[in-house]
C-alpha cells in the first residue's frame, strides 16, 4: 500500500505514473516513454549456458519471481480490497497509488491520459481485456531496465517516484543494463523489440534503484478521507543506510544471486561475460510463492510449476543460508532453574524481517529431560501458523512486549513491528496506521538505535534494552525445570513466517472475494507458513 496523493486532472496530465515529472531529459519533449511486456524478452535471454555448461534462464526466473506476479499477489488483493472498504469515499485513489508497485505498466499509461490507474477493473485476468497482458505482467522487464538515474537514492524517489527516461528518438528507446553492447548486437535486440536498444549504465546496479519502490510511505485516513499522519510503513532502504551495508554491499548482491563464471547475457549471439546476476529476486515471500503455484488457475499464473517450485526452494535456502545466526551461551543450572543466554545475529544488511509489516521473527525455546520429553518450551508454533503465548494471535487488542529476560512458558520474544491507529490500538489496516506501538525487528551491524531517524526507530522496550543492539540482541533465559532428570537438552530456533497469523485473519471479517479467498489458502497452507533461519542445541 502506498502513499495516498490526490491530484487535479490538470496535475494528472503532467504526472505519470510514478508521480514523476514526465519526461526526464530527452532529445524530442512530443515522445513518452513507452513499455513493452515481457514476452519480447524471452526468446533471446532464455536458455544461456555458463562456461561450465550449466543453463540458466533471466526470462524463466523472473516470471516466477514475485516481481512477475506482483499483480497476481493473493494478499495484495485481498488487502487493497480490505483497504478500499475501510475507507469507500477513497477507493480510486486507493487503487491508483496501489497500483504504482503491483501494475506498473497500466498505471502509467493511465496517467498519461489524465486518469487514475485502476486495479479491480483489470480482474479475473483475461488476455481479451484491453491492457491485460501489461496488468498480468507486473514489475515487467522494460519497467526497471528503463529507470533513469535522476533522484536515486534520494527521498525525492521513494514511493516509486523514479524517473522514466522517455525516448531519445522515435525508434530509440534506451533500456539500461550493466554491460556495453556492441552495435551488431544491439541491432538484434533493436529491431526485434520495435526500437529498444541496450544501454550501459551504472545506476542500473544502484541500491537507489530498488530504494525507490522499496520505501513505502503512506498517509493514515480518517472520516470522510481526512489524512491523520504520515506513516513509514516499509523502509528497507533506509535501514540499509543507516547500517555498516551502505556502500559495501548493495541490494542487488544479496537478492539478484551472482553466477561465478562467465556467461552471455542473451541466447542470441551473446557473448560470455563476467558477474552476470541472476533474476531470481530471492527473498522473504516463499509463502506467497508457494500459493501462486498451487493456486495458479484460480490466480492466472503462467510461470511454469516447475519454476514456481524451484523459487520456492531457492527463497527459503537464501533465507536459511544469509538470514541470521543464533547462539546458546551461559548455561546453568541451580536446583530447579535453569539458566541460558540466546544470542541473535543478524546477517541482512537491513532489519530483520524488514519491508511488509505482516512479517515476523520469533525465539522457539525448549528444554528436554533425559528421556526426551519437554519441562519447558516457548515459542511454540500451532499448526494453524499462530504461536502458543502470542497475546496478538489469540486477541488483535493485544500484542506481546519485547522481552530482555524471559521465565514462563507464555512469554515469547518477537521481533515484529506492531502497527497503532488513531486511538492507540493495534492494527493491521495499512491506511489506519499512524506509527507503531512496538519496532523490535532485528538491527543490521553498525545501525545505532540512538541516532536513528523517526522513519527507522526502534520502538518499545527494545530502545532502552542495552542487549538489544546494532548486528546482535541477546535474551536470557531462566527457567523452571523441577524434577527433571539431566542431561538436559537446551534447543533454540529461530523462526520466520512472512504473514503472521493476526495478519492474516484479520481480513476473514471483510465480506468480499479477495480476502476471504486469501484466507482459505492461508488456511490451507498453515502448515508451510513458516522457516527455521537458524538454531542451535546444548547439554546441561
Amino acid at each position: 500500500m502506498l502513499k495516498t496523493t490526490l491530484l487535479p486532472s490538470a496535475a494528472l496530465a503532467m504526472v505519470f505514473g510514478f508521480g514523476l515529472v514526465l519526461y526526464g531529459g530527452t532529445n524530442d519533449a512530443k515522445l513518452p516513454p513507452r513499455f513493452q511486456t515481457s514476452d519480447r524478452c524471452y526468446a533471446c535471454h532464455n536458455g544461456m549456458t555458463t562456461s561450465s555448461g550449466k543453463s540458466f534462464s533471466i526470462g524463466l526466473e523472473w516470471s516466477a519471481s514475485m516481481m512477475a506476479n506482483s499483480s497476481r499477489d493473493p494478499y495484495w488483493q485481498g488487502s487493497l480490497r480490505r483497504e478500499t472498504i475501510d475507507h469507500p469515499e477513497s477507493k480510486a485513489q486507493i487503487e491508483d497509488e496501489c497500483s504504482i508497485c503491483h501494475m506498473p505498466i497500466p498505471r502509467y499509461e493511465a496517467k498519461l491520459q489524465g486518469q487514475l490507474g485502476q486495479v479491480f477493473a483489470h480482474f479475473p485476468f483475461d488476455t481479451k481485456k484491453k491492457n491485460n497482458s501489461a496488468a498480468e505482467d507486473g514489475v515487467s522487464c522494460s519497467v526497471c531496465h528503463q529507470i533513469g538515474p535522476q533522484k536515486l537514492g534520494t527521498p525525492e524517489s521513494y514511493v516509486g517516484n523514479f524517473v522514466i527516461d522517455p525516448p531519445v528518438s522515435k525508434n530509440n528507446h534506451p533500456e539500461y543494463g550493466p554491460y556495453l553492447i556492441q552495435p551488431g548486437e544491439a541491432l538484434i535486440m533493436d529491431s526485434s523489440s520495435g526500437g529498444f536498444r541496450p544501454t550501459e549504465a551504472a545506476h542500473i546496479a544502484d541500491s537507489g534503484l530498488c530504494g525507490s519502490c522499496h520505501t513505502l510511505i503512506t498517509k493514515a485516513l480518517g472520516e470522510g478521507g481526512k489524512e491523520l499522519a504520515t506513516f513509514y510503513e516499509q523502509m528497507p532502504y533506509p535501514e540499509w543506510l543507516h547500517s555498516d551495508y551502505a556502500g559495501k554491499q548493495s541490494c542487488q548482491s544479496c537478492h539478484m544471486p551472482e553466477l561465478h563464471e562467465s556467461s552471455p547475457i542473451a541466447s542470441v549471439l551473446g557473448v560470455d561475460r563476467t558477474g552476470v546476476r541472476r533474476h531470481s529476486f530471492v527473498g522473504g515471500n516463499f509463502l506467497l510463492l508457494s500459493m501462486l503455484n498451487r493456486y495458479r488457475d484460480d490466480l492466472s499464473v503462467t510461470a511454469l510449476p516447475e519454476e514456481m517450485s524451484n523459487a520456492v526452494s531457492e527463497s527459503m535456502e537464501f533465507l536459511q543460508t544469509q538470514s541470521a545466526r543464533v547462539t546458546l551461551t551461559d548455561i546453568t543450572r541451580h536446583g530447579d532453574i535453569l539458566n541460558a543466554s540466546v544470542e541473535v545475529q543478524n546477517l541482512t544488511g537491513h532489519k530483520l524481517p524488514t519491508a511488509y509489516p505482516s512479517r515476523r521473527v520469533w525465539l522457539h525455546f525448549v528444554v528436554r529431560d533425559r528421556n526426551g520429553q519437554v519441562v519447558f518450551e516457548s515459542g511454540k508454533l500451532r499448526p494453524d501458523g499462530s504461536i502458543v503465548g502470542n497475546d496478538n494471535d489469540d486477541n488483535p487488542l493485544q500484542y506481546e512486549p519485547h522481552y530482555s529476560r524471559i521465565d514462563r512458558q507464555d512469554q515469547v520474544e518477537i521481533y515484529e513491528d506492531i502497527m497503532k491507529d488513531q486511538a492507540g490500538q493495534p492494527t493491521t489496516g495499512l491506511l489506519h496506521a499512524v506509527g507503531y506501538l512496538k519496532d523490535n525487528r532485528l538491527l543490521p551491524s553498525g545501525f545505532d538505535k540512538h541516532t536513528a531517524p523517526a522513519d527507522i526507530a526502534v520502538v518499545g522496550a527494545a530502545a532502552d534494552d542495552p542487549n538489544f543492539a546494532a548486528g546482535e540482541t541477546r535474551v536470557e533465559y531462566s527457567v523452571s525445570v523441577p524434577n527433571a532428570q539431566g542431561p538436559l537438552r537446551i534447543e533454540v530456533e529461530l523462526y520466520y513466517q512472512p504473514i503472521g497469523f493476526r495478519w492474516a485473519h484479520n481480513l476473514l471479517s471483510y465480506d468480499a472475494t479477495e480476502p476471504q479467498r486469501f484466507v482459505r489458502y492461508y488456511d490451507s497452507q498453515a502448515a508451510d507458513n513458516a522457516v527455521v533461519l537458524a538454531h542451535a542445541e546444548a547439554e546441561q
